[in-house]
């Protein structure tokens, strides 16, 4: 489980709160991913509260040794991930309330942990039991703000009967403590919204009774529960040695009152001195069964609640724990550590919405796993995914990437992909709908030409072109095979505007090897005419991407007035998974560039020199969302599809586009397989790609390229974050939870009782959006 942990007493100290690190230290010992948010300082006694005109800032604490009091804590966080080493693990602390901790750690911090399953406040530095307790207790009010956020909360509270904090007695009671919050997850009733648990601080408290209790409903009998003071004490106490003290009035039975005869408005100040003896008295006389009669007969008391502090009928008499604990093993084990915490974060819940929590339990590296075969799912980058341990382990280990796929991802192997597929099957698809591509290596310019000798096409376009004006000509994209992001995209239409491009590359190059400033380095000319264009667009190339090339005929786009007339593509997600089952998922993203769009040649800007006529402003061509300013209501560069219909873009047209999507997509994994050293799908492996689509003025979709990885940030921000999330929704829903009869790769067949039965491809489409276009068995298993 990942479980939120706050308490009302602050970081470790074996002064005020010294129960919280042995705490959460058996947790992580149990699995549970543990994510701590803490008061800075003692808050005991202050309830539900917010302080509502205060900033409230963070620090960070890194724990040290288990009471030892030598943490440390620091104004700004690791920078590194937090990892399971407790080297590497940093609690939260901020200056406000249990109430703000416990809502800061919901909905501001841990986010790429994934959501949370259960918040527990405390232990509290003694009891929490009865109301006159309950009513002011600030960990009961960081569990009550848990609840009334939705979240399943447990007060935990240690009833202490010495002030000798043997850890051994604190061990046990940390081990009784999280068996029973295992327990209660696992046996939660649907009308409890948190249980206030007090624990016994006394030996043996493993073996003790566990007991469903009521609150005593008590008052205070003795008069005011504050002494006054001279005012003359002007210094503010600290607040932990004052709970220190108050604490230590729970081990006297103190009776009488400190009585002050008044003297009209004399100036006092008051300290709070509540008068245990009323509790205690309150416990003597009442009827056994509730939470104060527990505590005093050595007995765990678990009080279920209502998130309005009442109790909750017909839960009475004693718990029966497991000797062993009571959560099963899971179905399998999870490791998500994707690139990005926004991704990561939808990943996440995607997971949690789909499977019981019962069902998997994540842990921050595989080397967490109980044995190498047991079951598990690990979406990570393609460099951290452990292939090895995939290999020997296919039937248990699941994981987000192909080993080989470059048949599909890089530039110049889709061509000759394509290429080859189509001179055994030129009736397919794919003739139709992708431009004319050429692929060609050149290490340096001035071997271009001879790089160019097969490039019929190319030198048949050239020659069309002479003697044309530049708005008449016919124009080609040029793009480095292993870069993205819109890196070295280039437009040309003449055999030296090409050579001129690679000139001024080469020239940046030994510029920056000689120490000159990059930016200076990077078309210098265009950067000095149109610095703004050039600062986003030309982040220049490495050399290592000044090799493999391909040219594409420029193709004009698809212009809907509605939008500025601004060009864009289609970005769909598509998904493959094991041997091999390819499905699109139906809802599809239009990516715009930044200002409306001008023809190759009209773009052209005479004042500049470099490269003839080739130094273009490529805003109106280059629509990568990763290029684009801010999207805007009024200029938006990231829609759904379907937002876009209108006169320019009716429903038919709409249904076209989409149907040549699949189709074009279904033939583009047929080509892929059909080239297995470059492309090899893993029965145990599924992998989505970003692929990108152009609409011609007469409808008709072209391949673009294909992306492994796909930044999901860029192009899911604002109306495209739903999209993503649905998808990732799907897609785990696909590999986890079928088709198949065995409900998914873990057979895991639902959540919280619930039976899925997904066999046929129309209830894929509709319970997650994802249109199966390939169904081919190549024959690995």
């Amino acid at each position: 489980m990942h479980i939120l942990v706050t308490n009302d007493d602050g970081p470790p100290s074996n002064q005020s709160s010294p129960y919280i690190h042995s705490f959460v230290t058996t947790l992580q010992s149990a699995g549970h991913t543990v994510s701590v948010i803490l008061p800075h300082q003692q808050r005991s006694w202050i309830g539900k509260a917010h302080f509502a005109a205060q900033v409230v800032k963070p620090t960070y604490f890194r724990p040290g040794n288990l009471h030892q009091d030598d943490g440390t804590t620091h104004a700004k966080p690791l920078q590194s991930k937090a990892g399971s080493d407790s080297e590497h693990e940093e609690w939260v602390l901020v200056n406000s309330t249990p109430a703000t901790a416990a809502q800061l750690g919901l909905f501001h911090f841990f986010q790429d942990r994934g959501p949370v399953d259960l918040v527990v406040s405390g232990p509290n530095y003694g009891r929490n039991t009865t109301s006159l307790f309950s009513l002011s207790s600030g960990t009961i009010g960081g569990a009550m703000e848990a609840a009334v956020c939705r979240k399943r909360a447990i007060a935990l509270s240690y009833a202490f009967f010495s002030r000798d904090h043997d850890p051994e007695i604190i061990a046990g009671a940390s081990s009784m403590s999280v068996k029973l919050i295992e327990h209660l997850m696992s046996h939660w009733d649907d009308g409890v919204d948190l249980y206030s648990v007090n624990v016994p601080l006394i030996e043996g408290t493993e073996s003790k009774r566990v007991m469903y209790t009521y609150a005593l409903q008590n008052y205070w009998a003795s008069g005011s529960s504050f002494t006054e003071i001279e005012a003359k004490d002007e210094e503010n106490e600290d607040p932990e040695e004052k709970e220190v003290e108050i604490r230590e009035q729970e081990g006297r039975n103190e009776g009488g009152e400190n009585v002050r005869k008044r003297r009209g408005h004399k100036h006092r100040h008051f300290s709070w001195t509540p008068k245990f003896s009323d509790v205690y008295q309150s416990v003597e006389t009442s009827e056994p069964g509730n939470d104060g009669w527990a505590v005093k007969e050595g007995l765990v008391s678990v009080t279920p609640l209502k998130a309005n502090f009442m109790h909750v009928a017909g839960l009475k008499g004693e718990l029966k724990l497991s000797s062993q604990s009571s959560v099963p093993p899971p179905k399998f084990y999870a490791l998500i550590d994707y690139e990005d915490s926004y991704t990561q974060f939808i990943i996440l819940g995607a997971l949690s919405s789909l499977v019981s929590p019962k069902d998997y339990r994540l842990i921050p590296t595989n080397d967490g796993l109980p044995s190498p075969s047991s079951p598990f799912l690990q979406i990570s980058s393609y460099e951290a995914l452990p292939f090895q341990h995939i290999q020997d382990h296919p039937r248990t280990t699941l994981v987000n990437s192909c080993v080989i796929r470059k048949a599909l991802i890089r530039k110049h192997y889709l061509a000759h992909t394509i290429h080859t597929y189509l001179v055994k099957h030129a009736d397919c698809e794919l003739r139709f709908h992708v431009p004319v591509t050429l692929d060609f290596e050149v290490d340096y310019a001035e071997f271009l030409d001879e790089a160019l000798v097969e490039a019929y096409q190319l030198h048949e376009s050239f020659t069309g072109n002479e003697g044309k004006a530049a708005i008449d000509r016919e124009w080609w994209i040029l793009k480095p095979s292993m870069s993205d992001r819109g890196v070295g995209i280039r437009l040309f239409s003449t055999e030296q505007e090409l050579h001129d491009i690679f000139d001024q590359w080469e020239l940046d190059q030994s510029g920056s090897e000689d120490g000159e400033d990059d930016n200076d380095s990077i078309e210098p000319a265009l950067a000095d005419a149109n610095p703004s264009v050039t600062s986003k667009f030309d982040s220049g190339i490495i050399t290592s991407q000044l090799r493999h090339f391909i040219a594409q005929l420029y193709l004009s786009p698809l212009l809907l007035p509605e939008y500025q007339n601004r060009k864009f593509h289609i970005r769909t997600y598509v998904v493959s998974v094991g041997t091999i089952h390819v499905y699109v998922y139906k809802h599809m993203l239009a990516l715009f560039a930044e200002v409306p769009y001008r023809a190759p040649g009209i773009s052209v800007d005479p004042q500049i020199h470099y490269g003839l006529e080739a130094a273009l402003d490529m805003r109106p061509h280059l629509t990568n969302t990763c290029l684009q300013p801010t999207s805007s209501t009024t200029n938006p560069t990231v829609l759904p599809l379907h937002s876009l219909v209108s006169s320019s873009l009716p429903p038919a047209l709409l249904t076209s586009i989409t149907a040549q999507i699949y189709t074009t997509t279904s033939a583009l994994f047929r080509a892929a397989v059909a080239q297995p050293t470059n492309f090899q799908p893993l029965p145990n492996a599924f992998e989505v790609f970003g692929i990108d689509w152009l609409v011609d003025p007469e409808g008709k979709v072209h391949l673009l390229e294909v992306n492994a990885f796909p930044d999901f940030k860029q192009s899911g921000q604002e109306e495209g974050r739903s999209i993503v999330e649905g998808m990732w929704k799907g897609v785990l829903g696909i590999v986890l939870r079928g088709p198949g009869a065995d409900g998914g790769f873990f057979g895991v067949l639902g959540g919280e009782g619930e039976v899925v039965d997904v066999q046929e491809k129309g209830d894929v489409e509709s319970k997650w959006g994802m249109k199966e276009v390939l169904d081919l068995d190549i024959g690995r298993r």
